[in-house]
């Protein structure tokens, strides 16, 4: 397992080498969706589909978001024996139990009262809904297990083989897709949750195929340092606050869907969001992955906090230059135009929104960094807060502009995105400088 003794170990190159693999595993990821879409659309009853594929989709989010942060946990955690062990065992527990729940779900009295009953499907939509769901069982357990591994992977600097195994998904994903739309007559929706499901259980095996050498080499080291092993309590009480995060996160999207439909110019706005969304998370998505860097880099006494930080600033301010520079050319215009397909008055609506969130890519590096600094430092609790307070913010923001402003909803969401995600990282600066003052002083000078 290659590590950095010193300052001068880790150069910019280094880490740029470490980081670009995760890169292109979430940019890999996030084809899934608009290529599975395309493939349903090419469906018989494809609005019928669509949707259930997308209540099936987000269902199958929420029942993932408490095993989401077992890769920053693995990659923090597992150091010997006793800590791949137990955290490992921490996660088969965690999988079995999401797995329940999604499974609890499917119980036809307990659907039919959520889906039919408390969603308000049509029953129609909420059968292909659960053809769907039932093929998506496997999905969190495997999600959990190979974020786990991914995160031994990370640990052990093994970055590019985190890559190849989500080459892996992405093509299991799309054999079984095309193969489902070409030789067999399954609803689009099953021909979704089926196509997913076997592509991330084909990376989750590839993962731990791929993970035995790490494995072995953390196997191999005695827990010298036992004393500072997590028990399955502390690791609880650590996990938690992150199994949290994502989960208060995935609450944010659905709720400005929520606003931009009573917002003023709101059929413009829902028009263009889905617009908006995909193409900011394509730079977002970059700036997540550098999370684990950070996390792996840093060394257990910060030592390498300072060049990780500043290769954080570098990285957000590019993703950022590069999508201001579309927002303010003519790019903007190709991109929603011609790439996109919206017509000429759409495209135009999404100009300004466009301009304010090309500052949330660098924002994002920013947050993702800080909280690896936490999860280091095994102060977690501050990360839940902070999506929280995000959150919150956002929720007051878009209920004060429905009610008193006549910005367009699109114009609005963008401006609370910005603001809440500012909001969450002046709040982390605290916790994150009285941790480091307390377990590293030497290192305050570099806040």
């Amino acid at each position: 397992m290659a590590t950095f003794a010193t300052n001068q170990d880790l150069t910019y190159k280094k880490i740029f080498r470490f980081w670009l693999p995760l890169a292109a595993t979430w940019l890999m990821m996030a084809v899934e969706g608009p290529f599975l879409a395309a493939v349903i659309a090419r469906m018989g009853e494809t609005k019928l589909n669509l949707a259930a594929y997308g209540v099936a989709y987000a269902f199958a989010l929420v029942a993932e978001s408490p095993v989401i942060m077992l890769m920053s946990a693995g990659t923090a955690l597992v150091r010997d024996r006793l800590s791949y062990r137990r955290l490992r065992n921490f996660t088969l527990v965690l999988c079995a139990g999401v797995t329940a729940l999604l499974g609890a779900l499917l119980v036809p009295p307990v659907y039919r009262s959520v889906a039919e009953g408390l969603i308000g499907l049509s029953p129609e939509v909420a059968d292909l809904t659960y053809g769907a769901l039932l093929w998506l069982l496997p999905w969190p357990a495997a999600i959990g297990l190979r974020r786990f591994y991914q995160g031994v992977l990370i640990a052990g600097h093994c970055t590019r083989r985190v890559a190849a195994a989500t080459v892996i998904r992405v093509m299991a994903m799309a054999v079984t897709a095309m193969s489902l739309f070409h030789w067999t007559e399954l609803d689009g929706a099953l021909v979704g949750g089926l196509a997913l499901s076997c592509g991330v259980t084909a990376e989750a095996l590839v993962t731990r195929l791929l993970a035995g050498g790490a494995i072995a080499e953390v196997l191999g080291r005695l827990e010298d340092s036992a004393g500072k092993v997590m028990g399955y309590r502390e690791i609880g009480r650590y996990y938690l606050p992150l199994a949290l995060t994502p989960f208060i996160g995935l609450s944010i999207h659905p709720m400005v869907t929520f606003f931009l439909g009573k917002s003023p110019f709101a059929v413009e706005s829902l028009a263009v969001m889905p617009v908006l969304y995909a193409l900011t998370f394509v730079f977002r998505a970059l700036g997540i992955s550098f999370q684990e860097v950070a996390i792996a880099l840093v060394g257990e006494q910060l030592e390498h906090y300072r060049k990780v930080r500043n290769f954080a600033v570098l990285l957000g301010g590019s993703l950022s230059a590069v999508l201001l520079l579309m927002a303010w050319t003519p790019l903007s215009s190709f991109w929603f135009h011609t790439v996109s397909g919206l017509a000429p008055d759409l495209a135009s609506f999404a100009d300004v929104p466009l301009k304010i969130l090309a500052v949330l890519p660098a924002l994002t590096v920013f947050i993702s960094f800080q909280r690896s600094i936490l999860v280091v430092e095994k102060a977690t609790a501050p990360v839940s807060w902070a999506t929280a307070i995000e959150a919150f913010g956002i929720f007051s923001l878009l209920s004060i502009c429905a009610v008193y402003s006549a910005l367009p909803g699109v114009t609005a969401a963008a401006w609370a995105y910005i603001i809440g995600r500012v909001l969450a990282i002046v709040y982390l600066g605290g916790p994150l400088a009285r941790t480091v003052k307390v377990r590293h002083p030497c290192r305050v000078g570099d806040l």
